[in-house]
């Protein structure tokens, strides 16, 4: 292998990569990033490189003074000088290595975090910010002389003189044909397809001389000898005067109003800390929470957070409590939906933001709460998706069934999701549970080993 072809395989492995993404947020420290700023771990490996002597002190081979013979022994090395491999001398692990860190935005998270598990979520706006005038393709039945749509105007006129319209002199000649009433040439225009009335006929009937009245000895006859004026050299010849405009098709142009939407959302984050939630469940649940709230924040335009802490009572925390209190009372799920529900209507209409509820704790609960009282607080609070994260680290106990509850009562509805979390393994794939449209399926390859 060539310098040139070491070089880039060095360069390969050696550039400034962000570590996996879905290995960082199984195993990674996550506390090092806040909101606005992620830091993900990097390999950094230094490429090699020549070294000229600046100094000029020879090549190989060529000691100094004092430098030993050949075989004569060297004594140890004095404090301070390097080993044989270039190493200075002291003791191990003194001094940490350099850890290298890229930042990436919200926004940018979001998109790698698309790439990775394979995610389509597409926000919708929902505040109207801005009304502003587009193209004019609307229209009214008002407006000024300026925006009057003339062109539709003619066209609603030429459709009405093409279809009452008809060769006046042509059917006047069906009257001269020998021994024809005005019935029997009225009955012959419609076979004919001629738009003219029976009462035309009749008002024109005695215009006809008596001796031209047998000037055809039929219709066939009068057809041959006679050419038919089409509707379009009439119109020609007569001119648009003639066209039939009436106010009824009077249309004005008006410019479309487009509404600028500003897509808000509010993540609504509750979490059990009653004496059950043990120290790694509590980790769990931050190492699934933390990736949900960057990613939804990078995904829309204005995103707030609701932090919710509850045991038997519920009470709103900022996100620094919310990790890493804990309680010794008992649980009580509902209380937290009863909290957030109120939170919610007060500060985050439905009709305006976009909304996100999250819920994780072990699955435990007081008795009946679960079906009296969650589902139907579940059910009143509007929101483009309800989650429930279990975290049970050494498998669900026996008394741990609310996400089993949750999961009855609400399957095959797409808005709501249960997912299980026991190791930092199936974090990855509970976060894509919880953000997948519900058509989407994670692509997985014998080469792409899972989260």
């Amino acid at each position: 292998m060539g310098l040139r072809e070491d070089l880039e395989r060095f360069r390969e492995v050696g550039e400034e990569r962000r570590q996996d993404l879905e290995e960082f947020i199984q195993y990674g420290d996550l506390s090092g990033s806040d909101s606005d700023r992620i830091e993900i771990p990097i390999k950094v490996v230094d490429l090699p490189e020549f070294t000229y002597d600046q100094l000029d002190r020879g090549g190989v081979g060529q000691g100094q003074g004092g430098t030993p013979d050949v075989g004569q022994p060297i004594g140890e090395p004095e404090p301070g000088e390097a080993d044989d491999d270039g190493d200075e001398a002291g003791e191990p692990g003194e001094e940490g290595g350099e850890h290298g860190h890229y930042e990436m935005d919200p926004e940018e998270f979001a998109e790698e975090l698309d790439e990775a598990l394979g995610l389509d979520l597409e926000p919708k706006g929902k505040e109207v910010i801005e009304e502003i005038e587009g193209d004019f393709t609307d229209v009214t039945r008002t407006g000024p002389n300026s925006t009057l749509d003339f062109e539709r105007l003619f066209k609603q006129g030429l459709k009405r003189k093409l279809a009452t319209d008809f060769d006046e002199g042509f059917v006047r000649e069906a009257m001269r044909v020998a021994g024809e009433t005005p019935k029997s040439v009225y009955q012959w225009c419609r076979e004919k397809r001629i738009l003219v009335s029976l009462s035309w006929i009749d008002a024109e009937w005695d215009d006809i001389p008596d001796d031209e009245r047998s000037r055809w000895r039929s219709f066939a006859e009068m057809e041959r000898e006679v050419d038919r004026d089409s509707a379009a050299r009439r119109l020609r010849r007569e001119g648009i005067e003639q066209i039939p405009f009436r106010r009824d098709d009077e249309r004005y142009r008006h410019p479309e109003i487009e509404e600028e939407k500003r897509r808000n959302v509010v993540v609504v984050n509750i979490r059990d800390v009653s004496g059950s939630m043990r120290e790694t469940k509590r980790e769990l649940v931050e190492r699934t929470f933390t990736p949900l709230d960057w990613y939804l924040q990078g995904k829309y335009d204005n995103a707030e957070f609701v932090y919710i802490a509850h045991d038997a009572d519920a009470w709103e925390v900022d996100r620094e409590e919310f990790f890493g209190i804990r309680s010794g009372g008992g649980t009580r799920i509902s209380s937290a939906y009863e909290l957030a529900g109120e939170i919610l209507d007060e500060a985050y209409p439905w009709s305006e933001w976009n909304r996100y509820v999250f819920a994780a704790g072990d699955s435990e609960n007081s008795s009946n709460d679960t079906t009296e009282n969650v589902i139907p607080l579940m059910e009143g609070i509007d929101a483009n998706r309800h989650a429930y994260v279990e975290t049970q680290p050494g498998g669900t106990a026996i008394n741990a069934t609310h996400a089993e509850e949750v999961e009855r009562a609400f399957d095959g509805d797409d808005g709501v999701v249960v997912a299980s979390v026991g190791a930092p393994d199936d974090v990855t794939d509970a976060i894509y549970q919880i953000l997948r449209s519900p058509s989407a399926e994670r692509a997985t390859t014998p080469d792409a080993p899972g989260p």
